[in-house]
């Protein structure tokens, strides 16, 4: 499989991983198109997070899988629970072979896309260390931002540039097209998380 369109370059022992990533995601009727615009901004987004955040390309392979199948519980629970739906396939089914830690940090990051914050009442994020439970806050405040610019399933929000300063961080969203507010709305209303993890405001424009 090669992603190239999310510019995403998979190490040798990742690429079978991503594969039944993949698989998992047309098993259970994955919007396709939401699904890779999701990915593409959550890079977009996690490139430039990289050095403030410390991430690596293991962070980065997780925020892929977890934006890969954030939306995997729509077609058996609908849009109203599936975040916690798309958390239990990813941590039951036997389409992946990820180790069980490994299914707890992807799970968790596509169960916080949206709704509840990082909760230690949750027991697979319980079950999670220190240094993961800050890696799955960050990686889903990025991903919950990522969602929110794709909240018309249009692929309006072309390309994400972050102005990263000592008490605001805003994002410069190029739209295609000449319409925008509401996913620019989404995602202030879902940067509630980034604005905890990075200590800062969390500020939208758009550029035409």
């Amino acid at each position: 499989m090669t992603e190239s369109t999310d510019r995403f370059q998979f190490a040798p022992e990742q690429q079978e991983h991503a594969d039944e990533v993949l698989r998992l995601a047309q098993t259970c009727q994955y919007d396709e198109n939401h699904t890779r615009q999701v990915v593409k901004l959550a890079l977009q987004i996690f490139n430039q997070f990289e050095s403030f955040f410390r991430f690596g390309k293991q962070e980065q392979f997780y925020l892929w899988c977890a934006a890969f199948l954030h939306d995997i519980g729509i077609q058996t629970e609908g849009t109203r629970g599936h975040h916690k739906t798309a958390l239990h396939i990813i941590l039951s089914t036997p389409l992946l072979h990820f180790s069980s830690k490994d299914r707890l940090i992807i799970g968790s990051i596509a169960r916080y896309h949206r709704k509840t914050l990082p909760n230690n009442g949750h027991s697979h994020y319980a079950a999670l260390n220190e240094d993961e439970k800050k890696m799955v806050s960050n990686l889903a405040a990025i991903l919950r931002v990522a969602d929110g610019l794709d909240y018309g399933h249009k692929n309006i929000i072309d390309q994400v540039s972050l102005s990263i300063q000592k008490d605001r961080i805003i994002f410069n969203c190029r739209s295609k097209q000449k319409n925008g507010n509401e996913e620019l709305r989404s995602a202030a209303q879902k940067s509630d998380l980034l604005a905890e993890c990075t200590a800062r405001r969390i500020l939208f424009a758009k550029n035409e």
